[in-house]
């Protein structure tokens, strides 16, 4: 008698792994998207996503924005201060590998949240800047600048979302990322070089107009010298994510 009753639980494990095992099977396990929100940003971009059980699957993404102006500069910079930067154009790169934890139907379906990675980078092209040094004899010369640099942030994040099956082969995927943030930290170095000699007291004013753009999000020191400036970007690196993506299951 007591070999019957250790003989059913190990006989309904073995049927409940069966079952798990053929419903995996008849899933589609793969989804290639592509968040089409982005693209207001020039962001292109295009991800995977693979099922590796019921509630559990890993999505990789990838994007890239082409050299264009900063999107929406003027939200954080002042309009006197975006025109020091009218030619400014940059590009950039991410990488994001997410971990999904579905709380719904599960198979890619449902609500979901994830835990994420994000490598992220931001390159300048070779940018004009200037700034108007009061000299001693009260007249203000506009001194020209060549800056250029790159910066790089590695960050870690959590996302809510929910995934959609729109067609009966359930083969047309909507995902949508209600919300996620992320936080980490970032490196970067920017040269701005002058034609001129700057003296120390112009080397001065350069100094506290480059720290007075507030830029925000990012922490910044400014050092100068007689052939211009650097700046080194060293501090915290945050962003947002949200939007819709398409994808194809299969």
């Amino acid at each position: 008698m007591k070999k019957v009753f250790i003989l059913i639980p190990c006989f309904l494990f073995s049927v409940l792994g069966a079952q798990e095992i053929q419903n995996s099977s008849a899933e589609k396990m793969n989804i290639i998207k592509t968040n089409v929100t982005a693209y207001a940003f020039r962001n292109i971009n295009l991800s995977y996503e693979r099922a590796i059980n019921q509630w559990f699957s890993v999505n990789i993404g990838f994007g890239t924005m082409p050299e264009g102006k900063v999107p929406f500069i003027n939200a954080f910079l002042k309009d006197e201060d975006e025109k020091r930067f009218q030619n400014l154009r940059v590009k950039a790169t991410n990488f994001t590998i997410e971990p999904r934890f579905y709380i719904g139907k599960g198979y890619g379906k449902g609500f979901y949240f994830a835990p994420y990675y994000r490598y992220s980078s931001v390159t300048s092209n070779a940018f004009d800047f200037y700034y108007d040094y009061n000299g001693p004899n009260g007249v203000t010369y506009q001194v020209p600048l060549k800056g250029q640099g790159d910066t790089k942030g590695n960050s870690g994040g959590l996302m809510v979302g929910v995934q959609f099956f729109l067609t009966r082969s359930q083969n047309l995927v909507l995902d949508f990322w209600i919300a996620g943030a992320h936080y980490g930290s970032g490196k970067g170095d920017f040269t701005m070089t002058s034609d001129y000699v700057l003296t120390p007291d112009m080397q001065a004013q350069l100094k506290k107009e480059i720290e007075n753009l507030d830029i925000p999000f990012v922490k910044y020191t400014v050092e100068t010298n007689a052939n211009g400036a650097r700046i080194k970007v060293d501090g915290p690196w945050a962003g947002f994510r949200s939007g819709l993506s398409i994808g194809y299951r299969f």
